[in-house]
């Protein structure tokens, strides 16, 4: 049996030698000779479930089976002896849905994998939309108020002072983005935990990767526009309209 049918059944002990029966076989009692490692059987979407091997001679419910056969190099290689051993024991066998591990491992994940494609694909669009879109809200926000810059820096203030207005309307921005991007990540966490395996959706290095990812954008979407506002001349801007 499997790890979870072992632990379930006799949580904190040792599985070996203990008897057990299945509903429908009060008759039989069949002995545990070994514990190997859980396999998703029932898809990698799914929990994983208690599962029990049982030898074919003694198996009353198989009626059909898979062969999985372990080779050196390419696994096709090993095909016409195979097929020669089959032959050997019962010419009427049929040999069907023949692959590699590794076939029936991208077939499972098609799916998945074609999904994600799509996923990734707008994911990657939408960043360099949303980087266009910082960078032009900012570069407007500052054209807005370059009158205010002008008269501030005629009554004195300093390039660090317009660099520091600039950086603070930024990061309030930044602020306020990174808030809602967070929560509508969350909002979607169920629909993505089915499209990924073996990764938490709620990945806290994921999640810090991302927004200081996001943060960078702003920030350096903010210096061009502060740096040509800081150097703006009082009497230009001023004149501005």
């Amino acid at each position: 049996m499997n790890r979870t049918a072992a632990e379930r059944a006799w949580p904190g002990e040792d599985p070996i030698g203990k008897r057990f029966t299945f509903d429908g076989w009060k008759d039989r009692r069949i002995t545990v000779v070994g514990v190997v490692d859980d396999v998703r059987s029932a898809g990698l979407e799914n929990e994983i479930r208690p599962d029990v091997y049982m030898p074919l001679p003694q198996n009353m419910i198989l009626v059909t089976g898979n062969v999985v056969i372990r080779t050196r190099g390419d696994p096709m290689s090993a095909l016409p002896a195979v097929r020669a051993v089959v032959r050997a024991l019962d010419p009427d066998m049929p040999l069907t849905r023949i692959a590699t591990m590794g076939q029936r491992y991208g077939r499972a994940l098609a799916h998945r994998r074609f999904n994600l494609l799509l996923i990734g694909i707008f994911a990657g669009l939408a960043f360099v939309l949303a980087t266009v879109g910082i960078y032009g809200v900012m570069a407007y926000a500052v054209t807005l108020r370059t009158r205010e810059i002008g008269i501030r820096m005629a009554l004195g203030a300093e390039r660090r002072d317009v660099l520091a207005l600039v950086f603070r309307q930024g990061l309030a921005l930044l602020l306020a983005g990174e808030a809602l991007g967070l929560a509508g990540a969350l909002a979607c966490n169920r629909a993505l935990s089915s499209m990924v395996f073996g990764i938490a959706t709620t990945d806290p290095a994921t999640y810090g990767a991302v927004t200081l990812a996001w943060a960078a954008v702003a920030l350096c979407a903010c210096w061009v526009p502060a740096r040509r506002a800081a150097r703006v001349d009082p009497m230009v801007a001023l004149r501005y309209e």
